[in-house]
């Protein structure tokens, strides 16, 4: 792909230790997008992964020219390559996407129609109920997922039901600025962003997709809940004193 081509979307798929399940789902992305025949290009960030992850992208992009790899030199969080990503996307619309394929790649174009009507972000929710939808969840994360939420809520974020589900697109004037100000770099950075976009009054809608739960998760409710509240908190006081504001 030149530079001089256009592209309309881009892929950010961050990975930390994915050598297993990110090959998979690159290959999914490429045959959605190849089939699509739009001009696209896919970057995952490498976030300073312990396994042969780097190893694996360079082996497809031998064959995948629309693939591009960031390489992070330590591990500094999901919200802090998906912000690198961002900030190195090229296309129109500007899509964040899980390594793991918990959410198939073609669950995009039940995002488009929301971004063709106006919406400058629209993220994919696992609440909101589609009866062409499905969800499959172990109990316990759903019931973690409802008390985070409702949580968050409290802390101002409004008219969100599922903040932390990781597919989301924006379109790029506002990945540009959303994304060069967030400053969490953990697994609570999706809650600054919807709270951020509210902030500086960008249309944000919330749809349905079909998602299904991954073994290997890097998320643990006992160990990263805490965490995440502490980022929330954090950056609600930061918005609180006009520090991420225009």
């Amino acid at each position: 792909m030149s530079e001089a081509e256009g592209v309309t979307w881009s892929i950010v798929i961050p990975a930390y230790d994915e050598a297993e399940r990110l090959p998979g789902y690159l290959g999914e992305v490429v045959a959605f997008f190849e089939g699509w025949g739009v001009p696209y290009e896919i970057i995952v960030v490498n976030d300073g992964s312990r396994d042969t992850t780097a190893r694996r992208v360079r082996e497809l992009q031998a064959t995948h020219a629309r693939l591009r790899l960031i390489e992070l030199p330590q591990n500094r969080g999901k919200g802090y390559a998906v912000r690198i990503g961002m900030v190195n996307a090229r296309g129109d619309f500007r899509l964040f996407t899980d390594a793991d394929g918990a959410t198939p790649i073609a669950e995009v174009k039940r995002l488009l129609p929301a971004l063709e009507a106006g919406a400058d972000v629209a993220i994919g929710s696992r609440v909101l109920v589609d009866p062409d939808v499905t969800v499959r969840a172990k109990p316990h994360r759903v019931w973690a997922g409802r008390v985070f939420n409702w949580l968050v809520a409290r802390l101002g974020l409004r008219r969100i039901r599922d903040s932390q589900c990781g597919f989301k697109c924006f379109r790029a004037p506002a990945a540009e600025d959303l994304f060069r100000s967030v400053t969490t770099d953990g697994f609570g950075f999706d809650v600054e962003l919807l709270l951020l976009a509210q902030r500086r009054g960008y249309t944000v809608t919330e749809v349905a997709i079909n998602w299904a739960d991954r073994p290997g998760s890097k998320v643990s409710v006992l160990a990263d809940g805490p965490r995440m509240l502490w980022q929330i908190l954090s950056a609600r006081l930061s918005l609180a004193r006009g520090r991420l504001s225009r």
